[in-house]
């Protein structure tokens, strides 16, 4: 898949997630995520980052922090506290055609952001969006060849090949096979456990343990 053909799968998932999150009450909106301490909205606030935070802003905050992780926290929950939950849904809008990919990354990094941060934000209220086959298959794809730095752990998917059975396709290289479907392949390698129990095959058990 060419990088305007990913761009082109981000903009449609930022978009459809608008479309998802405008039904949101205040509660719902103030409901714990599936990402540790944020709130449904902190995450929403995080996805407007790339528009909303420049790069120096981003720095700063990982310095003060002294970790990327704790950076990126700070960024997410200052933007959250100067944009409420329509503003953040309003800018996916405004900029689903944003190119911008984190520095050492391609589209891939984007796309999955959206796909998993959108579950993050709509699992917890019993919510979903549904992703296009294509998105969830480019995004699977780069996840599974373990490339994706800050995404998958280190050596994580070794030995691994992932069965999306939704997608009828397998992704990766190894032998011992992981299957389910697209998204809860996605979520699980991305280190989401509430859907664990959703997986099945001889690799399962070995992706869990890691």
């Amino acid at each position: 898949m060419t990088e305007p053909d990913t761009f082109a799968l981000i903009a449609a998932e930022r978009l459809r997630l608008a479309d998802a999150l405008d039904g949101l009450g205040p509660d719902e909106w103030a409901a714990p995520s599936r990402c540790a301490g944020w709130s449904v909205h902190v995450v929403a606030a995080h996805l407007n980052a790339p528009w909303s935070a420049s790069l120096p802003t981003v720095l700063l905050a990982v310095a003060r922090a002294r970790s990327i992780a704790g950076g990126f926290d700070r960024v997410a929950r200052q933007l959250a506290e100067q944009h409420p939950p329509a503003a953040c849904v309003a800018g996916l809008r405004s900029n689903a055609d944003s190119r911008f990919t984190p520095p050492g990354f391609g589209p891939q990094a984007p796309l999955t952001d959206v796909i998993i941060h959108g579950a993050d934000m709509l699992v917890p209220l019993g919510r979903s969006v549904t992703v296009a086959p294509d998105a969830l298959a480019a995004s699977l794809d780069w996840l599974a060849r373990g490339r994706a730095k800050g995404f998958v752990a280190k050596g994580r998917v070794d030995g691994l090949v992932f069965e999306a059975i939704d997608l009828d396709r397998q992704f990766g290289s190894g032998t011992a096979v992981v299957s389910g479907s697209a998204a809860v392949l996605c979520d699980v390698l991305c280190g989401r456990t509430d859907r664990a129990d959703q997986i099945t095959g001889g690799g399962a058990a070995v992706l869990l343990a890691r």
